[in-house]
């Protein structure tokens, strides 16, 4: 019980300090964009400190579920440019990630395992067998919100390690897509321009690729033990 008050504690303040210091109203696209080339002049001149600032803010967005981090995806590349934009992001993003899918496990996880138990047998076998499949699957499916992902891995009884991995390889083709969009700011109206409809439906193929395969060759070896034992 401890625990999960101190955790609702720092939830509760993260929120308030959000709200009470206006950190939302930065994290939007016409911000951004006004504030473009102060940001790059700042950070020319600060690589260091303007990294690390970015990055512990990422981790504490994306960790307490606060709306901005595709603003803040978008703004990577255009103030890091391309390839350190990407690498602050890919592990940011993750990290961030795996701090709020402990959080909802620290709060709820238990209950709905107790509460549900029967259902979540089920799940929890079926995430043990082919867990990092469906992760994988999701994470590459830009319709399905990332801070959701998040939340409901965290009722499962996925391990730390396996979601973290599978998080930062699964989310790196979407990573990629904003981060060099952020390089080309000033050709982005809204967020909706990232992404057109070829590119979800080629993320979503090729994270569904994986489990898929997996499938067909449970569906082939189950058929061939079949034949050879008839």
């Amino acid at each position: 019980m401890t625990k999960k008050l101190m955790v609702v504690a720092l939830l509760v303040l993260g929120v308030v300090v959000f709200v009470t210091t206006g950190a939302g109203d930065y994290l939007t696209l016409s911000y951004l964009k006004a504030a473009h080339q102060d940001a790059v002049n700042y950070t020319q001149a600060n690589p260091v400190l303007a990294s690390f600032a970015f990055f512990v803010f990422y981790v504490v967005v994306t960790a307490l579920s606060l709306p901005g981090a595709a603003v803040m995806t978008l703004a990577a590349g255009a103030v890091f440019g391309l390839v350190w934009g990407l690498a602050l992001v890919s592990f940011a993003s993750t990290l961030g990630a795996t701090l709020a899918m402990l959080i909802s496990r620290t709060l709820l996880g238990d209950w709905v395992q107790r509460r549900f138990a029967a259902q979540m047998r089920s799940i929890n076998s079926g995430f043990e067998a082919d867990g990092a499949f469906y992760l994988f699957s999701i994470r590459m499916v830009p319709l399905f919100p990332f801070f959701i992902i998040n939340l409901v891995m965290g009722l499962t009884r996925i391990s730390l390690w396996q979601f973290y991995w599978v998080s930062q390889v699964g989310m790196f083709a979407g990573t990629v897509v904003f981060v060099f969009a952020g390089t080309q700011l000033a050709t982005i109206e809204a967020l909706g321009d990232v992404l057109s409809p070829g590119l979800i439906i080629a993320l979503s193929l090729l994270g569904l690729f994986p489990l898929l395969a997996r499938k067909t060759l449970g569906w082939i070896r189950t058929a061939r033990s079949e034949g050879a034992a008839s």
